[in-house]
């Protein structure tokens, strides 16, 4: 783990502990003797993709550092139901103070990458990639598009900052003040750092072809159909990469790849996945 990703997940963890209160579980303190020991084990209950298992070694090293954590998967790992993930040993109260913390981020996190291999696996073959956005949960984004490439996506936008995406939005505040497209774009490359590239949001294949005159480096294809995109596609004919959003779906991503696209960005990945099913599974020692 790089030392700037384990600080902002310390950051997070630390947060997700103090809003559990972990450190006053009265039920823990008034039930558990502080002398009780025992062995826990992380397992998968459905099928699907791990990931988050270097946040959960994290929560158990934040809340008790005398916790023994073992992984016995890697992110990104391929999961059945039964699979043992991963396993923490040391006192019980420590580890039950932790539990909660630990199974959100390991079910949230390991859902997301389920989600995203089943459109990576579905577009296999083709040369479209998969991709996020930033319709993440607020204060989350940072693992779960973590979550994302472990489950082989790739990132779009990690923030605002990352790149420049003409949208809708901003055309029509430009064109309120007279700007057109062609303005836009050059007032763009005169006024953000020549590193970034410029995307732009386009409806039609008319407004694409319009985007690249204009000099959009990259055009984002919003909300088309399949047979829109196949005609923006071969319009473009390959000047500028091409990516498509909005409505796309496990059951039409395939089409949407086939029609030529360089990426597909799919909210669903992040905004309204399903946690994957993992219990804590406790054995108290006989000591």
């Amino acid at each position: 783990m790089e030392i700037g990703w384990k600080r902002k997940a310390e950051e997070l963890v630390d947060h997700a502990l103090a809003e559990d209160w972990a450190w006053g579980d009265v039920t823990t303190q008034a039930l558990i003797p502080a002398e009780a020991e025992g062995k826990a084990s992380f397992i998968a209950k459905s099928a699907g993709v791990v990931a988050g298992i270097e946040v959960v070694h994290l929560v158990f090293a934040r809340v008790d550092l005398s916790l023994e954590f073992r992984a016995l998967l890697h992110d990104g790992d391929k999961l059945q139901r039964g699979t043992e993930i991963a396993t923490v040993e040391g006192k019980v109260g420590s580890i039950l103070r932790g539990e909660r913390v630990a199974l959100n981020f390991l079910q949230r996190l390991s859902g997301i990458a389920t989600e995203t291999s089943r459109y990576v696996e579905a577009v296999r073959g083709t040369k479209a990639r998969i991709v996020d956005t930033r319709k993440t949960t607020p204060g989350l984004r940072f693992l779960e598009k973590y979550a994302v490439r472990a489950g082989g996506g790739q990132n779009h936008r990690v923030h605002l900052g990352d790149g420049i995406l003409i949208k809708d939005n901003h055309l029509a505040a430009l064109r309120a003040r007279g700007i057109d497209l062609k303005a836009a774009i050059d007032l763009a490359r005169k006024n953000a750092p020549h590193t970034l590239k410029i995307e732009v949001e386009v409806t039609t294949v008319e407004e694409a072809g319009e985007a690249i005159e204009s000099g959009a480096d990259i055009i984002m294809l919003d909300n088309m159909s399949v047979e829109e995109m196949r005609r923006a596609v071969k319009s473009i004919g390959g000047r500028v990469l091409v990516e498509a959003s909005g409505g796309v779906t496990l059951d039409n991503v395939r089409s949407v790849a086939e029609t030529g696209v360089d990426l597909i960005s799919v909210g669903a990945l992040t905004h309204s996945v399903k946690s994957l099913d993992i219990s804590l599974e406790l054995e108290p020692s006989a000591k």
